[in-house]
């Protein structure tokens, strides 16, 4: 389990995950040695997954943001396999969950606009025989993203 130099360590690097061992270390009122183990042991436990920047979408001209519910023509293994082995491979979709309810996954997909968001919908999502249907939600403002966990 997290102690709380682990705890400390983590909302640290939730925060900036480009802080040298040192600065960390320091932080958390650890030497260098320790934390760097710390920070280890976290990655080895799959606790720490990876190290990403945050990158601002509009600055890519990616403007528009979609969740789309989907149900798929069949409750099945294989059908499943399918279409999230397919998904994956999407760049445009970003968060892939299975889901309770009337629908069987939500995707959350970025775009550069409408336009290409309906293209993307016919010719790489909806081309897979195993969708029965998708329903489209499109963010009109997103008030606020977290990315740090609650610790």
């Amino acid at each position: 389990m997290l102690d709380k130099k682990d705890q400390q360590l983590l909302i640290a690097l939730q925060a900036n995950a480009r802080m040298s061992v040192a600065d960390l270390a320091s932080h958390i009122s650890l030497s260098d040695t320790p934390c760097l183990r710390r920070i280890k042991k976290l990655e080895q436990a799959s606790i720490i997954t990876g190290y990403h920047a945050a990158i601002n979408p509009k600055a890519l001209k990616l403007n528009v943001l979609v969740y789309a519910f989907v149900r798929l023509n069949q409750n099945s293994a294989s059908a499943a396999r399918q279409f999230e082995q397919h998904v994956e491979k999407l760049t445009h979709v970003l968060e892939c969950s299975v889901i309770s309810g009337s629908y069987d996954y939500l995707l959350k997909i970025i775009a550069h606009d409408l336009e290409s968001y309906e293209q993307f919908v016919k010719h790489q999502l909806g081309s897979l025989s195993c969708i029965a249907n998708i329903e489209s939600t499109v963010v009109l403002k997103q008030s606020f993203s977290k990315k740090q966990l609650p610790l």
